[in-house]
């Protein structure tokens, strides 16, 4: 694929890297030339040192032939202009930005761009790590809003079946895996100990299944 990433910032720097690692062609855009020096020597994308606004700049890093951009500057009027801009006047396909300040979210909905907000994520990630064990988060989609976690089923769950665990919160199952073989989740499953439970559910169903769970240990 060919991709641009807008900001050679540390987050740009790490994916531009990344990028390039998998075999991709990685040009880099950025208003500065000393913030090519996050990226590794090793790199072998191109640089574009320039206004990363400029018509000209993108049109000499291949804005009108590559199949992704992502804008991650620190600056979220310059990410959601870059962006919108990719999107609409150059029928860039697949266009991402990253959300700088948290409060500015909503400009970027608003434009419907695909945003990841580094800040609200990894506070949320630091949290479950704080004080969630029992449930950890294996997957996240967007933003957080949705996500899959994993329960590995302690001694005081096993006989329950999957719809009373889930009863009542804002949660769907996904699968279970027991003995190292995984199926579909259904709702009339009886869970044994040491099954491993994936459960997709917003925060507000996980708060409450980890609840559920904390309740039934404390009561054993």
């Amino acid at each position: 694929m060919k991709i641009i990433v807008v900001g050679c910032g540390r987050l740009g720097a790490e994916l531009a890297y990344r990028l390039y690692q998998r075999g991709h062609d990685v040009a880099v855009i950025d208003a500065s030339t000393t913030a090519f020096n996050h990226l590794p020597a090793d790199f072998q994308g191109r640089f574009y040192e320039g206004d990363t606004l400029s018509y000209d700049v993108l049109h000499r890093a291949g804005i009108e032939h590559c199949d992704a951009l992502a804008a991650v500057t620190n600056s979220d009027a310059l990410n959601l202009v870059i962006a919108n801009t990719a999107k609409t006047a150059f029928n860039v396909k697949n266009v991402v930005a990253r959300n700088y300040d948290p409060n500015c979210r909503e400009l970027y909905e608003a434009f419907n761009i695909q945003v990841i907000s580094a800040t609200g994520w990894a506070a949320q990630r630091l949290e479950e790590m704080i004080y969630h064990s029992e449930i950890r988060t294996v997957f996240s989609a967007g933003n957080g809003e949705v996500e899959i976690y994993e329960l590995k089923v302690p001694a005081d769950l096993q006989g329950t079946t999957l719809q009373s665990l889930l009863e009542g919160t804002e949660t769907v199952p996904v699968s279970l895996t027991r003995a190292g073989a995984s199926v579909l989740a259904t709702s009339d499953m009886v869970l044994q100990e040491n099954d491993i439970v994936h459960i997709s559910a917003t925060l507000d169903g996980i708060t409450a299944l980890r609840q559920k769970v904390r309740k039934s240990r404390a009561e054993e």
